[in-house]
């Protein structure tokens, strides 16, 4: 019972991160369950499927507040899809003792563009309004959709960077539509999961606790976003997935490291995580700091309605 608790606040804070920034439930609750020993495929087929509830009910919410778009969840969620798939497909068919490690460290660099992203630029708000074309949305749907299943989390870190990235959508609309289309993501490497295992390794009732937890956050993340600044948890949350990430691969037969070793890794990351997390709250206190220039009142510097008035009068 205790352990089913746990497992629905790791769902319910996940969900939260993701519903504020448009990632990390996927990748955070995959990493949580790796710690926890379980087999790779069981651990992201649970999550997937958890993610069925989880991302209609966020999905549900981004399009009753207007961050949908439709023809961005149609044009990279079913591209998406499609790896989803393929991946969970390809995941199923490794050894634990491979799967393992390699998920951990798909997990790891996902992690770190996590962490380095927001910390350093947090989220892109330049060159609003072009269309995004379907050359570019279809490709990148496929990609994140086979990272999605083969390391339990990625759909979010890859593909809501990109978008925003692009400065072609309010972030608003990019969490929105990225959120909404991981709904074809999660049922496509949930059948995949499911035709590759059957449910072999899987435990539905640590799927309803993901679910359940999920599920209470989803509707109150639009809210929790207002509160906690989306730059430092970013770095915060990139941080957590590298350090338990970073413990696995250490652990693993693939390095096998010593204690001494571990030790100053672990010191490493420590650090360099706590400094990004000061840097990314100076950068937010600094940016809150820094008043928002107004438009001029018309009339002001000779171009208001006095001067345009003179001058329509002149040509009459």
């Amino acid at each position: 019972m205790r352990t089913l608790v746990l497992l629905a606040l790791a769902g319910l804070g996940a969900q939260l991160v993701d519903g504020s920034l448009g990632m990390a439930y996927g990748v955070t609750s995959t990493t949580l369950m790796l710690a926890m020993g379980t087999n790779p495929a069981a651990a992201s087929a649970t999550v997937h499927l958890a993610e069925i509830g989880t991302t209609l009910m966020s999905g549900a919410s981004h399009w009753r507040f207007g961050n949908v778009d439709w023809k961005v969840v149609a044009r990279i969620g079913v591209p998406g899809a499609v790896g989803a798939f393929l991946g969970a497909t390809v995941l199923s068919s490794l050894s634990t003792e491979t799967a393992g490690p390699l998920m951990s460290l798909i997990l790891l660099g996902l992690g770190v563009y996590v962490l380095s992203r927001f910390t350093l630029r947090g989220l892109p708000k330049e060159r609003l309004g072009q269309p995004l074309r379907k050359r570019f949305l279809s490709p990148l749907g496929l990609v994140a959709g086979f990272l999605d299943a083969t390391g339990g989390g990625g759909w979010g870190p890859v593909g809501t960077p990109a978008l925003l990235a692009s400065g072609r959508m309010e972030p608003r609309k990019v969490i929105g539509s990225i959120d909404t289309s991981e709904f074809l993501v999660a049922v496509s490497a949930s059948l995949g999961f499911l035709v590759s295992l059957g449910s072999q390794g899987l435990d539905w009732a640590w799927v309803a606790a993901f679910l359940l937890g999920g599920l209470i956050a989803a509707p109150i993340a639009a809210w929790l976003v207002r509160l906690v600044p989306p730059r430092v948890l970013g770095s915060a949350v990139g941080g957590v997935i590298i350090a338990t990430n970073t413990r696995t691969l250490l652990n693993s037969d693939w390095l096998a490291a010593s204690g001494a070793v571990s030790t100053v890794v672990y010191l490493a990351i420590y650090t360099l995580w706590a400094a990004a997390l000061t840097y990314s709250i100076r950068e937010h206190l600094k940016e809150r700091a820094t008043p928002t220039p107004t438009p001029a009142p018309l009339g002001d510097a000779g171009e208001g309605a006095t001067g345009l008035d003179e001058r329509v009068a002149a040509r009459r």
